[in-house]
């Protein structure tokens, strides 16, 4: 059995993360019937729920409309317009790292697949950077090899020669790790302490530590009922029918339950931003709109037309790290214009007016869209997105719920066999092959979509690089002059290929409301309901 080691990988006031309250008993307003309730069936609705916090190192970008492409300008002459179709389209609200990905933080994942997994080198190995990126023919960039991943001088610098299929097995990663450690610090999962035996009784001795479950915690697998861990704040199971184990909690002993989606509790995968929402985050028009009226053009993530800080206390600075010129990389000894040669810390410079540092320069990003020239041209008008591939999660057997899982107690994820909703009857007469591959293969549905009104589909491999593998980067970096600082700028790259000057940040969906503060604004006021008395019908 494969070693698994369990332990908080943020440090946050989790409490922020809770995102609904205790509810008192409520009802129905269609059938009058109280929820919350044993005497009523038991349905549980959470009490006044309230949109948490964003979780640890995200930034609420509060969506709108834009012009994608907008901000392109003759910038050293050349046409940006060449490279995005200009297009008015909404960007719904979500939430975005603050920075990139540093150095430091994917040493924190490579260090929880050593301690998960010891024996598993190649797991390991898979998840190490690219280093080699560094190596060029006629530079002598070798210590850069060595040293730029693990040296502490570049702890906070952002990783490189990372792959858009890593960046992606990284947000799947992060996922479960931030949901571990919100559902085991509230109570409703073991704790941390439990689990490892560090927890001191009131003689101040440790506590044994409590058997650790069969591999690591998933938030899918868990959501589905699979990863049956109570803690001491678990949630009461009102079910008069439960069978669920009856634990002691604070509130109470009785039949308790795993949090579910419906509790409000468990946070949204963090995932690669779409290139819209990069774009629309990069911009950061909500410094220079109001009421709906954009007073001014932006042709960068700052206010202005410069490339240096019109700011008195910092007049003549750099405000990203660029290369000014093809062999200026960082200026003249003494006064360094940017005071990088390669990578800076991924909190320098000024942030946007969204709160997001060095979405100009520093490291290009990986977005999650397929490159095709002309996607925006096609693509919906309301959160615009090219590469879905619509996929469900396997079975381990025809018709039944629980979820197939691999070695790393991941879902196993197939192609979509349907585009909608299917009969019982066409669903109990396909669960002989409803797990499998060839099931997918003799249906007409069509999961891949990455080439959805796609004009240059049939000439893959003739007259164009361009395949379902190639996907989108932005911002520019510490290799690339001005004209690529332009968030409306675009380049691609293949999933699998790494670079010195590609780095990412993660995003997550926000639910919900898309207004991210009311405060100030007008609004409806929220009429009482209807009294309903059924003992007085």
């Amino acid at each position: 059995m494969k070693k698994t080691y369990y332990y908080p990988i943020v440090a946050l006031l989790i409490t922020s993360l809770f995102a609904c309250k205790s509810s008192k008993v409520s009802k129905s307003e269609k059938t009058g019937w109280n929820y919350n309730e044993k005497a009523f069936g038991g349905f549980q609705v959470p009490k006044d729920y309230k949109r948490g916090a964003a979780g640890p190192g995200l930034v609420e970008i509060e969506g709108g409309v834009f012009v994608m492409g907008g901000s392109a300008q003759d910038v050293a002459g050349q046409e940006l317009g060449n490279y995005n179709h200009k297009r008015e389209v909404t960007v719904s609200s979500f939430y975005m790292d603050e920075t990139e990905v540093s150095n430091t933080q994917w040493l924190e994942y490579l260090d929880w697949i050593r301690q998960a997994y010891p024996k598993d080198y190649e797991y390991y190995y898979n998840e190490l950077p690219d280093t080699l990126v560094w190596r060029r023919p006629l530079s002598y960039n070798e210590p850069y090899v060595d040293n730029y991943l693990r040296h502490p001088a570049y702890g906070e610098y952002p990783v490189v020669g990372v792959s858009w299929e890593q960046a992606q097995r990284y947000c799947t990663w992060r996922t479960s790790r931030v949901n571990e450690l919100l559902l085991r610090s509230q109570g409703y999962m073991t704790s941390f302490e439990d689990l490892n035996g560090t927890n001191k009784g009131k003689k101040g001795a440790a506590t044994a530590a409590t058997a650790k479950p069969e591999g690591p915690f998933n938030t899918d697998i868990y959501l589905n009922g699979q990863y049956d861990d109570k803690g001491k704040n678990a949630m009461k199971d009102l079910d008069p029918k439960s069978t669920g184990t009856t634990t002691g909690t604070k509130k109470g002993a009785g039949p308790t339950r795993t949090v579910r989606l419906e509790d409000g509790i468990i946070m949204q995968p963090y995932r690669l931003p779409t290139e819209a929402e990069w774009e629309y985050a990069a911009l950061g028009l909500i410094g220079n709109t109001e009421n709906e009226n954009i007073n001014s053009n932006k042709i960068y993530p700052w206010q202005g037309l410069g490339l240096s800080s019109a700011k008195k206390k910092t007049r003549g600075m750099i405000l990203a790290n660029f290369k000014r010129s093809k062999g200026d990389y960082m200026g003249v000894g003494g006064s360094l214009n940017d005071k990088g040669g390669i990578t800076v810390s991924v909190k320098a410079y000024a942030p946007n007016d969204f709160g997001l540092y060095n979405m100009a320069g520093n490291v290009n990003e990986w977005v999650s869209d397929v490159y095709r020239p002309g996607t925006f041209e096609a693509a919906d008008a309301f959160n615009p997105y090219r590469g879905n591939l619509f996929q469900d999660k396997k079975t381990v057997a025809p018709g039944s719920a629980t979820i197939a899982k691999d070695k790393y107690n991941n879902p196993i994820m197939i192609p979509a066999t349907t585009g909608k909703k299917q009969t019982w009857a066409e669903k109990v007469a396909a669960t002989a092959a409803t797990d499998s591959l060839a099931a997918h293969a003799s249906t007409s549905y069509v999961a891949d979509q990455r080439g959805y009104r796609d004009r240059q589909n049939d000439l893959y491999g003739e007259i164009t690089l361009v395949t379902d593998k190639s996907r989108v980067y932005k911002g520019g970096s510490w290799d690339d002059q001005a004209i690529w600082l332009n968030p409306a700028s675009r380049r691609f790259m293949d999933q699998d290929m790494a670079s010195a000057d590609l780095g990412f940040r993660c995003a997550m969906t926000m639910l919900g409301a898309p207004e991210i503060s009311t405060s100030g604004k007008s609004q409806f006021k929220k009429q009482p309901s209807r009294k309903f008395n059924p003992k007085n019908m």
